[in-house]
């Protein structure tokens, strides 16, 4: 069994940023991922996708932004357990301590916390799948549900389906390498960023992306799991064939929260209820950030999972020092663990 100050459920880039967090107010963390690589779906689904709204990166790739969140938290010194998940979590009574958490994984970790922060983003994920005959076929090979890698793409003809930020996104990302480009969507408007669905119709205009709408995917066509058509269908059922290697369908991905759920927190869906002004959950002790958690006007971007992040922390550590008096320092001042560049 280890001890530790700090649980952290998921590395992706708000649990990584908790990391950098706990480590300013002196607690050390482990943590806990289902992946074998730190990141989330960030590393895992689209490590090549340009991200916007990062303070101060006016864009940085899915990939970078993993890479400079773990090099900020490692002069704290993290565990991670990775390819692992949290089986169990149980509540003990330690003498002279209170209470702490007892966290067991899959492959037989145990470890006993004051607190636990669930960075889980989306839990389990996995994606929405369009309900076509035979596509298990193609999976893989030329239906790809994720974008890796750009170059994949290069000089082919794409169908992209769905209607939202991915979608969207993913066409004015792609324009650039695919030699033609579908989008296949069942309603004229777009459900992206306003922004995004200008440059969508700017593309469109300039002949560069074509949209196919109001249509939806009726069938594939290809031959030993490659791609060579996608039928689509519009709303009086006329029938329109598409000539295309790769089909990519963005309908969202499905949530699991997996043995989260039975922890006795206070659910909203699959997202976990806390108290905004701290991130803490209904069990004292217990906290969430990131898409995972909710409130009121709660805003799924990753800076607000960052400052969830800082929050957590910083209640996180009443619990961890209760005895001790904390005066609130500025990094400029404080500096961190290792860093020779510390400021007055």
């Amino acid at each position: 069994m280890t001890k530790t100050d700090v649980v952290i459920i998921g590395a992706g880039p708000v649990g990584l940023f908790t990391i950098f967090e706990c480590g300013m107010m002196k607690m050390k963390c482990h943590v806990i991922d289902a992946l074998e690589e730190v990141g989330g779906q960030c590393t895992a689904l689209y490590p090549e996708k340009p991200i916007y709204d990062i303070p101060g990166f006016p864009s940085i790739d899915a990939g970078d932004l993993i890479k400079n969140l773990k090099e900020q938290a490692s002069p704290f010194k993290p565990t991670y357990h990775l390819g692992d998940q949290v089986k169990t979590v149980q509540k003990i009574e330690v003498p002279k301590d209170g209470y702490r958490w007892m966290v067991m994984t899959e492959k037989g970790v145990e470890l006993q916390a004051k607190i636990i922060i669930i960075a889980a983003g989306v839990g389990a994920f996995g994606p929405n799948k369009p309900p076509l005959e035979n596509i298990e076929t193609f999976e893989e090979k030329s239906v790809h549900y994720f974008v890796r890698w750009r170059e994949t793409y290069q000089d082919k003809s794409i169908v992209i389906a769905g209607g939202g930020d991915s979608a969207v996104d993913w066409a004015i990302s792609l324009a650039t390498v695919a030699k033609k480009i579908y989008v296949v969507h069942r309603r004229s408007k777009f459900r992206a960023a306003p922004d995004s669905v200008d440059k969508l119709h700017a593309l469109h205009d300039a002949g560069t992306i074509e949209l196919v709408t109001p249509y939806q995917l009726a069938s594939l066509e290809g031959n030993s799991g490659q791609l060579e058509t996608v039928k689509v269908v519009d709303m009086d059922g006329q029938e329109r064939s598409l000539e295309a290697d790769y089909l990519l369908p963005f309908f969202g991905l499905s949530m699991n929260l997996g043995p989260i759920a039975t922890w006795g927190l206070n659910l909203d869906k699959s997202h976990i209820s806390v108290d905004p002004t701290t991130a803490q959950t209904n069990e004292e002790g217990i906290f969430a950030v990131g898409d995972v958690a909710t409130y009121d006007n709660k805003l799924k971007l990753i800076l607000c999972g960052f400052s969830e992040a800082a929050q957590a922390a910083h209640k996180a550590r009443e619990l961890v020092y209760p005895d001790e008096v904390f005066h609130f320092e500025y990094s400029t001042t404080s500096g961190v663990v290792g860093d020779s560049k510390k400021t007055a």
